[in-house]
């Protein structure tokens, strides 16, 4: 009996201390669920619920059903807007993708002051995007602006840039290539991952510099190139700040993006339950592009001690 009394006597004071640590740890993170829920779980819920009412901020919501899909489905300018980033999109992230790898490809030689080029090109990711949007204003300029001035050094005339429907979109796409640090940032972090000694073999076998990237290097960094593919997508779904302060979608619709349309619904418009369903849309579009991304990169996604993902 002394013996068993002294097996099974700690066991309380061990499950106590447990239970302790677990109350501690439902401490630390019990502040991080209550931001989550409020910030985050609920609003999404709201605006779900919100998508099937008809309310304008002030007045009392009124239970509508899928009046705002149907509604979404017959409204032009919900179609344009879509058309709009869809474009913007295919190009931009693609363009976006090729621009920062090959120069994150150059910063990662073995170059003088190597550290003072990859912040200079690093910096304008952290520039407020109202700054971003002044400055390129001024460079779009079509009678002072720094691209249509050294156009006419060589006798071209410039377009109208933000003011032509057809150069307007091209020139936010432009844009984009502003703020490719970030990108540049996270590739360089892959490219360092490469082994040096599979470039040296491949060189003394008479690989050029173009074949090594192509064979070597890109395989090896298809990881990276997913994940910036991923965010990227991502992000030019949520375009807004830029067409917003530089253009408010026009001229003609032409940069009526997707998110700054819903923004005039809710807050212009004062039509909540409208805007919350195009959220919505917008939400179940993104969903099932990453998901559809997950499923082809297992063509062309290589891991090292693996072949695919």
């Amino acid at each position: 009996m002394a013996v068993q009394g002294a097996l099974t006597g700690p066991r309380p004071q061990r499950m106590s201390l447990a239970r302790r640590e677990a109350w501690e740890g439902y401490g630390f993170v019990a502040l991080w669920l209550v931001g989550f829920v409020v910030f985050y779980a609920g609003p999404m819920v709201a605006s779900l619920l919100l998508s099937f009412t008809s309310w304008n901020l002030i007045g009392r919501i009124e239970w509508a059903g899928l009046d705002n899909y149907r509604q979404l489905v017959h409204d032009p300018i919900f179609w344009q807007s879509l058309k709009v980033t869809g474009i913007y999109a295919s190009i931009a992230v693609p363009l976006d993708l090729f621009a920062a790898l090959i120069l994150a490809t150059l910063l990662n030689q073995k170059i003088r002051a190597v550290g003072w080029y990859r912040t200079l090109y690093y910096i304008p990711t952290i520039l407020p995007g109202v700054v971003t949007a002044m400055v390129w204003r001024w460079v779009f300029n079509p009678q002072i602006g720094l691209i249509n001035q050294a156009l006419a050094l060589v006798g071209i005339n410039g377009p109208l840039w933000l003011a032509s429907p057809q150069w307007a979109l091209p020139a936010i796409i432009v844009m984009s290539l502003w703020t490719i640090g970030g990108s540049m940032v996270i590739f360089l972090g892959g490219l360092q991952g490469v082994p040096v000694q599979l470039h040296e073999a491949a060189e003394i076998d008479g690989a050029g510099s173009w074949t090594r990237f192509w064979r070597i290097t890109v395989p090896l960094v298809s990881p990276t190139i997913f994940f910036n593919l991923i965010t990227g997508m991502i992000g030019a779904f949520q375009v807004f700040t830029l067409p917003y302060i530089m253009t408010q979608g026009g001229p003609q619709y032409a940069t009526e993006f997707y998110v700054l349309y819903l923004y005039d619904n809710a807050f212009t418009f004062h039509k909540m339950g409208y805007a919350s369903a195009m959220a919505w849309i917008m939400f179940l579009i993104v969903v099932v592009l990453t998901l559809a991304q997950f499923r082809l990169s297992k063509r062309w996604v290589y891991y090292a001690g693996g072949d695919t993902l």
